[in-house]
């Protein structure tokens, strides 16, 4: 049984939870670093990893680790390793991408192209060939490089796992499905309590809850570019997979998930998205201004992603929307509040301190997640 060392990319400041994911799926986590986590796993791993990880942008099999300071060292250290083990003899395989921090090799087109003639030459020794035709299955990999520390990874996911393929038509500023699933296990939500999103767009945050409710796996209706890659992950592993995820669907739960939005062409794209991932009956989207936000129900959560104020016309707005969303938050007796916005005056205007904040970075803007709490329901009694 040959063993893997995986990497999975996340979002900078959300690795902790993505480290409690790995090892709830009961692998082995090796090492935690800014914006990834590694574990080990068989060919298996690399298939459940795929198709049940929530908070991970792509699962990447480390194919080697070297120090390089010349592109010398960089193409002989690339050559000496076993590529034959990866990469058949008609395998498509690339550099997709290189990143270099702090390292003396900075160009990522240099880098690609004499990582590329490294392999070839090795694959042309292992398999006693002239050329490597390249007609194949394709094998794309990513490098980083990290002051002068190469590791090279092959790209198993394809498109990153935050394309669940439920959400094709996006309304402006959405929060990716990743991000989204990983806030939500910021929060102390369960399925039985109530979640609105005041700000909902295209429903992200509240079809990931509905999903975790449910324990719908967030990869079981799409594809992945290591299916192909039958050399060394066998077909097998990924039926397993996706039939262990479909065994784990509660098809009976019930949820309270209500989605409100000023704009009704992004409360139909909430519900067209909600449908296509399957979970429209557990969710309530109604085109609703932040000004009319209540309950009647204690000890709710409200999660949400409201305008940051980045377009120079909505900046003038922010102060009085956050006002608005402090002064019905307020209202809501006993509930708490959870929201990521980049808005430096968020808590003033909401007019209270957060009881926590984190710093994430939602893509490359440093943003906020504030954290209002509310009490706690009383034991043994049901919200």
């Amino acid at each position: 049984m040959n063993e893997f060392v995986c990497i999975c990319p996340c979002h900078f400041g959300l690795e902790a939870v993505l480290k409690r994911e790995i090892a709830n799926l009961g692998y082995e986590v090796l090492k935690t670093e800014d914006g990834k986590v590694s574990f080990a796993c068989d060919a298996s791993g690399i298939a459940r990893a795929n198709v049940f990880l929530r908070t991970a942008e792509r699962v990447l099999i480390r194919t080697g680790s070297f120090e390089a300071r010349t592109f010398d060292e960089l193409f002989e250290k690339t050559k000496a390793l076993p590529w034959e083990a990866f990469i058949p003899e008609d395998g498509r395989v690339w550099v997709a991408k290189a990143n270099s921090v702090k390292s003396a090799l900075f160009s990522p087109s240099d880098i690609q192209s004499i990582m590329k003639k490294a392999i070839v030459e090795r694959l042309k020794a292992a398999y006693h060939t002239e050329t490597v035709p390249e007609t194949g299955n394709a094998y794309p990999l990513r490098v980083t490089l990290m002051k002068d520390l190469v590791t090279i990874a092959l790209d198993s996911s394809g498109e990153s796992l935050h394309k669940r393929g439920y959400r094709t038509d996006s309304v402006k500023a959405p929060i990716s499905e990743t991000l989204a699933a990983a806030l939500l296990d910021l929060t102390p939500w369960k399925k039985d309590r109530i979640l609105v999103d005041p700000f909902c767009g295209s429903g992200t945050f509240l079809i990931e809850a509905a999903m975790k409710a449910c324990r719908m796996a967030p990869g079981m209706n799409r594809e992945f570019t290591a299916e192909k890659w039958t050399n060394f992950i066998p077909k097998r592993a990924w039926y397993d997979a996706v039939n262990e995820a479909a065994e784990q669907i509660d098809r009976d739960v019930s949820c309270d998930l209500q989605g409100y939005d000023i704009d009704p062409r992004a409360i139909r794209s909430a519900r067209e998205n909600a449908a296509r991932a399957g979970v429209e009956h557990l969710i309530h989207f109604q085109v609703r201004d932040v000004r009319d936000l209540s309950h009647p129900k204690k000890y709710g959560f409200i999660l949400t992603n409201p305008p940051y104020g980045e377009r120079i016309a909505e900046k003038e707005e922010l102060p009085e929307l956050y006002r608005t969303l402090g002064e019905r938050f307020r209202a809501l007796d006993s509930w708490s509040m959870y929201l990521i916005t980049s808005f430096d005056k968020c808590e003033e205007m909401i007019g209270r301190k957060a009881n926590k904040n984190r710093k994430i970075y939602n893509g490359m803007l440093k943003t906020y997640f504030y954290t209002f709490s509310g009490p706690r329901p009383p034991k043994g009694k049901q919200p």
